[in-house]
């Protein structure tokens, strides 16, 4: 099931760009953020209530706390840049160098993680960075 969601979050973020490319016409990417993370805000905490969810946040250990609210900060940084790239270049090309972040990733995973990478996942990589290069 895993991978139906993954392919689901493709296509919203592919979405995400064809969308904010077009939202973000005369608007400050800034503020563009600002907006999309507020609709995102309550749509987020509206599934937590709707599911009853919100009675786990007292649960959360410190290092829960941590990471998440890094990974937050990580997000909003990323979101950031990246509506001032597309505000700026054509979605064609900032999209697949957004998109390298499967590179990152698994590198991350890696050298953090210490998750295996296979020789077929190495060659992957090798394909993945070619590959937005060729798409600039």
């Amino acid at each position: 099931m895993w991978i139906v969601y993954a392919v689901l979050s493709a296509v919203f973020a592919a979405a995400t760009s064809i969308l904010a490319k077009l939202g973000l016409n005369g608007v400050n990417s800034n503020l563009a953020t600002a907006i999309r993370t507020v609709v995102i805000l309550l749509m987020a905490w509206g599934i937590v209530f709707y599911t009853g969810r919100q009675t786990e946040l007292a649960a959360l250990s410190r290092k829960n706390w941590v990471f998440l609210i890094a990974s937050g900060v990580a997000t909003g940084l990323s979101w950031l840049f990246y509506f001032k790239a597309l505000q700026m270049g054509d979605a064609s090309k900032v999209a697949p160098i957004d998109k390298c972040s499967i590179v990152f990733t698994l590198l991350m995973a890696y050298f953090i993680l210490h998750e295996e990478i296979k020789i077929r996942g190495w060659i992957g990589l090798g394909c993945i960075t070619v590959g937005t290069l060729l798409l600039l």
